[in-house]
C-alpha cells in the first residue's frame, strides 16, 4: 500500500529507542524527511546513524533535548518548525508506591509526559492549520483508561494526554489536519524489558517467568499474552500519519493487544 507519505516532513521525541525509533524508521521507509530526538547528542548521533544505515538513502536528522530542562525546550522548538508530521513519543514512567509519590515525582512526571506535547502541538499546530494540512499524534498508553495501581503517576499523565489530544482536534474542525492518539498496550521496548528484568532479579526468577507472571498478575485480561513489538505498534502510527487516514480525527486508538475490556 502507498501510504502517500514521501516528500513530508516528521519529528518524532523520544526516539532513539523503543516505539519513537520504531515510528522514526517506519516513517523513513516510506519517505519521510524524519527529525528524531533524545536526551543526549551522543544518543541521538547513534541512533541517526543506525537509522542511515537500515535506511539507506533516508533523510534523517538529530536534535538532542531533555524535556525536563526550559533550555533545551526552547532551543528545540527554534529548530522544528514547518513540520508537517508530529509524535509526542516523550516519556517516562517508574513503577512506584502511590503513597511514595512526592510531590516532585508528581510534577516531574507532567513536566515530561504532558508537556512535551502541548508545547510542541503549540509550536506547530498554527503553520499546519494555515497550509491545511498536518498530523499530530501523541503516544499514550492502555494504562490512560486503565489506571496502573503500581504506577497511578504514570497512569494519570496518559489520561491527560487523551484530553489534550481531543481537544487540539476540536481545533481542526473543517480541515485536512488531524490529531489522534495511540494507546499501546504492554510493548516490548527496552524500558520494559528493563522493568522485566528487575522484577526478575526481586522474585528470584527468571525473566521469562517474569513476563508470565506480568501477564497473570498484572495484565490477566490481555488477549494477545504476550508483550507487543514496537513495529506493530509503529505500523498503525505510521498509518494514522498518511493522507489515507484522513477520516480519522479526534480518536485514541487502542494497539494494547485486548488488555482493556471495553469496546468503546
Amino acid at each position: 500500500m502507498n501510504l502517500q507519505l514521501t516528500g513530508k516532513t516528521a519529528f518524532v521525541s523520544g526516539s532513539t529507542q523503543g516505539i519513537g525509533y520504531a515510528i522514526a524508521r517506519q516513517l523513513l521507509q516510506e519517505g519521510v524527511a524524519v527529525t528524531i530526538n533524545g536526551r543526549t547528542s551522543q544518543r541521538v548521533q547513534e541512533a541517526v546513524a543506525r537509522l542511515q544505515q537500515e535506511v539507506p538513502g533516508a533523510t534523517v536528522a538529530g536534535v538532542a533535548a531533555d524535556f525536563s530542562k526550559p533550555t533545551d525546550i526552547s532551543a528545540l522548538l527554534e529548530k522544528i518548525t514547518g513540520t508537517d508530521i508530529l509524535i509526542n513519543n516523550a516519556g517516562i514512567f517508574e513503577p512506584k508506591a502511590f503513597l511514595d509519590i512526592t510531590d516532585e515525582d508528581w510534577l516531574r512526571f507532567f513536566e515530561i509526559n504532558v508537556l512535551s506535547g502541548i508545547r510542541l502541538s503549540r509550536q506547530l499546530l498554527p503553520a499546519m492549520l494555515k497550509k491545511n494540512w498536518g498530523r499530530i499524534i501523541f503516544i499514550s498508553s492502555e494504562s490512560a483508561v486503565n489506571i496502573p495501581e503500581e504506577m497511578i503517576h504514570y497512569g494519570t499523565t496518559k489520561t491527560a494526554q487523551l484530553s489534550v489530544s481531543r481537544g487540539l482536534a476540536e481545533l481542526t474542525k473543517g480541515t485536512a489536519v488531524t490529531v489522534n492518539t495511540i494507546m499501546p498496550g504492554p510493548t516490548n521496548s527496552e524500558g520494559v524489558s528493563d522493568f522485566i528484568k528487575q522484577l526478575a532479579i526481586e522474585g528470584n526468577i527468571t525473566p521469562a517467568q517474569a513476563e508470565a507472571d506480568f501477564f497473570k498478575k498484572m495484565r490477566p485480561t490481555s488477549l494477545l499474552q504476550r508483550f507487543a513489538t514496537v513495529d506493530e505498534i509503529a505500523s498503525l502510527v505510521t498509518y494514522l500519519s498518511s493522507p489515507l487516514a484522513a477520516a480519522t480525527n479526534g480518536a485514541a486508538l487502542r494497539v494494547d493487544g485486548g488488555v482493556v475490556k471495553s469496546i468503546v
